[in-house]
């Protein structure tokens, strides 16, 4: 076989894999409330992770879903997929998806007390 052949079944295979293997919506969501839960518990002082503890007991994840269900959007591409989150009119790029792996941007970290204040509030 020639290498042009090759080349295209190489490619033919990766762009097959890539789309029975593009997370679901699902996964991006658990993955987003597992990242939420930890900043949850990060970014709370330490008078206050008793109280964040007690409260995630208390009403489970409720919040946190609540958050992901209004501001975080997942957009499909078939190949590969992102994560989206509306923040203020804004909507910035947080995760993106790919061979059943979810990577979530740095850019989440920084946005992340203002998005533990706005959950404390509700």
């Amino acid at each position: 076989m020639s290498k042009t052949r090759i080349f295209a079944i190489s490619l033919i295979a990766i762009i097959l894999i890539a789309f029975f293997t593009n997370p679901r919506q699902e996964q991006h969501e658990t993955a987003i409330k597992n990242k939420a839960l930890t900043l949850l518990r990060e970014k709370s002082n330490a008078k206050d992770k008793e109280t964040v503890n007690f409260g995630i007991q208390l009403f489970g994840s409720t919040l946190i879903d609540q958050f992901i269900k209004e501001h975080v959007k997942v957009e499909n591409y078939y190949l590969f997929s992102l994560t989206k989150i509306n923040w203020n009119n804004q909507e910035m790029v947080i995760g993106g998806g790919a061979f059943k792996q979810i990577w979530l941007s740095p850019k989440i970290d920084e946005k992340a007390a203002e998005i533990v204040e706005m959950i404390k509030g509700l």
